[in-house]
């Protein structure tokens, strides 16, 4: 593989490439890929050095992470950092009836919250068995939200389960199998950032996989959430840098914005940031990928690929050299908070 820079991710010590790949797409996500242009996107990710690979048993009920097994099991063990995720245990579904959702095409089974001390721990050994590998270095929760579970009462039920169920519940599961050096990190995948702040606060995490949330378009979680994750050596990773879309687009006509189509307000913001970075000669997208490297909590960005020549894009897109002076007249025209640390 070639070299790529690394950052350590968080106090979990593991060195993860700054650019990742995230494996939703290979779930069949909004549209059905065949299984041989997944592994040569899986491999061409692998060829251009990425070596930090995001997956979740949720992605095509099963698909993504078969998918990415049948590749990574014949790679050395610790050539790769694996994350994966708890939280839903996928159970048999009548294939005649295809499970409703967002991946066309995914296997026979159905998506069912489990955040138990059980739960965590079938969820897990089912990742296994799934990839073929017997260890995975970042086991996440995944989706502990309203918009995700449906109601602020199921939330709260499988909150509590998570903390305080049964031999102590799913955090229980996870730090015994941090312990136990089954997974070398813990942490949650989440949409929304409160709800990774909350989490702080009830247990010891080491990282955190965030969609979006800090892009050029959003820099909230500088009030508090980023400034405390250093604080607690947490390190993140971003999935979404183009906030679902427009900032790899660019103000065009049905881009999409946070999973809709963007607003007027979005549109016309993007079209001036766009504006600033053309003066500069940086794509609007090479500016997205970039900006959030700049924060020393962040550890990577984890774009998602569904062919090889996305992945190539990908790197190519990243490594545009970006002039410091593009940030500075970003910040003055209040398109980033002055607070929002410069990528060198």
């Amino acid at each position: 593989m070639a070299g790529l820079a690394t950052r350590r991710l968080g106090k979990s010590g593991l060195q993860v490439t700054e650019i990742g790949f995230g494996t939703a797409p290979l779930g069949n996500l909004y549209e059905k890929i065949e299984d041989r242009d997944a592994a040569a996107t899986i491999e061409a990710a692998w060829d251009a050095g990425l070596n930090f690979i995001d997956t979740a048993p949720f992605y095509g009920y099963g698909l993504a992470e078969q998918r990415v097994g049948e590749f990574l099991r014949n790679q050395p063990r610790d050539s790769f950092v694996l994350s994966t995720k708890i939280g839903r245990l996928i159970k048999p579904h009548d294939p005649a009836h295809e499970w409703p959702g967002v991946f066309k095409g995914a296997l026979p089974f159905k998506p069912v919250f489990d955040y138990s001390y059980d739960g965590v721990m079938r969820s897990f050994e089912d990742s296994l068995q799934r990839m073929g590998l017997h260890r995975i270095d970042v086991l996440l929760i995944h989706d502990l939200d309203k918009d995700s579970i449906g109601s602020e009462e199921e939330l709260a039920a499988h909150r509590r389960a998570l903390f305080s169920g049964a031999k102590g519940g799913g955090y229980a599961a996870l730090d015994e199998l941090r312990r136990n050096g089954d997974v070398g990190g813990i942490g949650a995948g989440l949409n929304l950032w409160e709800v990774a702040e909350s989490l702080i606060h009830e247990g010891d995490f080491d990282c955190f996989l965030i969609a979006g949330r800090y892009t050029l378009l959003e820099q909230e979680v500088l009030d508090s959430f980023l400034p405390l994750c250093v604080e607690r050596d947490i390190g993140i990773f971003l999935g979404g840098p183009y906030n679902s879309g427009i900032l790899a687009s660019g103000p065009v006509p049905g881009a999409m914005y946070n999973y809709e189509p963007a607003p007027p307000e979005i549109l016309e913001r993007v079209r001036r940031i766009e504006a600033v970075c053309k003066a500069h000669d940086v794509p609007l997208a090479s500016a997205a990928l970039r900006f959030p490297l700049g924060h020393p909590a962040v550890a990577a960005i984890i774009p998602g690929a569904r062919r090889p020549d996305e992945v190539t894009r990908n790197l190519a897109t990243f490594a545009q050299e970006i002039p410091a002076a593009l940030w500075s007249d970003l910040k003055n025209e209040g398109f980033l908070r002055q607070d929002a640390p410069s990528p060198a």
